[in-house]
């Protein structure tokens, strides 16, 4: 699907968000169409940046623009089978990567494999270079999810601030559950027609974690700065293999346990204003040696 096929399909998203009003938003997507509960999947580390598991509500605070607020929901959601995860893995096929493109389709392949649980998540692959493609939509399938990875060829620039914004926009926004890109690039944006801001926006309004893997091929050029803000900015995180097999595949295996020890919150904000403005958040452990990692605010509604 081109840029063009893809930007087309608004229309279809606009019908669906007037479907899901008449009928009823999931719980855990309340907060898209009203400021009165806001949900934030988080993760909690420790000085080594492993996943740390069995923490409890009574451990944590959060606050919005600086003002405390009362947690009303609170789940170890990596640990529950009954929340979906759905998952967007977004792959720079430009021609500075072609001879590490081998690398990445078998190490993705083997990461679906694992961290997929069997007619329950789902996932969609698209790539990026020049153009943003949607080369596999949402499937259970990991035969089709495969297929789709070997059938890439690496060629052309990178436009890496339309490939985040376009699945955050329209495969991820509306999606309920656990939500996450994981984009593996080689370095900085070269043809996008969207800005970044515009892409970290649209990702932090679709509630979803940016995890980067970002590999060098011979012809990289430019630094990872861009990929590093976008998982800062989300709540996911950054990892800079050199591009050798074993560590992107050490990467993606980092990326499964953050998934699998992942939390999740909820409050209704004593900012009650539909006024369209972004409101920071911060989410604090008491034990001070744990760091949270979590997106870094979210958009009111406008009237």
């Amino acid at each position: 699907m081109k840029r063009k096929t893809f930007l087309s399909t608004i229309v279809c998203i606009v019908i669906l968000v007037l479907s899901v009003s008449l009928f009823g938003l999931p719980p855990q997507a309340t907060f898209r169409s009203d400021v009165s509960i806001v949900n934030i999947n988080f993760n909690a580390v420790d000085k080594k940046e492993n996943p740390v598991n069995g923490l409890e509500v009574s451990d944590f605070q959060i606050f919005e623009n600086g003002v405390p607020q009362k947690i009303e929901f609170f789940s170890e959601t990596g640990k529950r089978e009954d929340v979906i995860l759905t998952i967007a893995l977004i792959i720079d096929t430009s021609g500075s990567v072609k001879d590490k493109l081998r690398h990445e389709i078998d190490t993705a392949s083997e990461f679906l494999r694992e961290i997929l649980r069997p007619e329950k998540d789902l996932a969609l692959i698209i790539q990026f270079d020049s153009e943003v493609n949607l080369v596999q939509d949402y499937t259970q399938n990991l035969n089709r999810l495969e297929n789709a990875l070997n059938s890439l060829r690496a060629g052309g620039e990178t436009s890496l601030y339309d490939a985040v914004y376009l699945a955050a926009e329209e495969k991820l926004r509306y999606e309920a559950g656990r939500k996450v890109m994981v984009v593996i690039s080689d370095g900085e944006d070269t043809g996008s027609l969207v800005s970044k801001e515009e892409a970290i926006e649209a990702a932090q309004i679709s509630d979803a974690l940016i995890f980067g893997i970002g590999v060098r091929g011979r012809q990289s050029r430019g630094g990872f700065g861009d990929l590093k803000r976008f998982c800062e900015q989300t709540g996911g995180a950054f990892f800079s293999p050199r591009a050798k097999f074993e560590e992107i595949q050490e990467a993606f295996r980092s990326i499964g346990k953050a998934l699998k020890g992942q939390y999740s919150l909820a409050y209704s904000p004593t900012d009650q204003r539909k006024d369209g403005t972004f409101r920071a958040i911060e989410i604090r452990c008491k034990n001070r040696s744990i760091r949270i990692r979590a997106r870094k605010g979210y958009y009111a509604p406008k009237e």
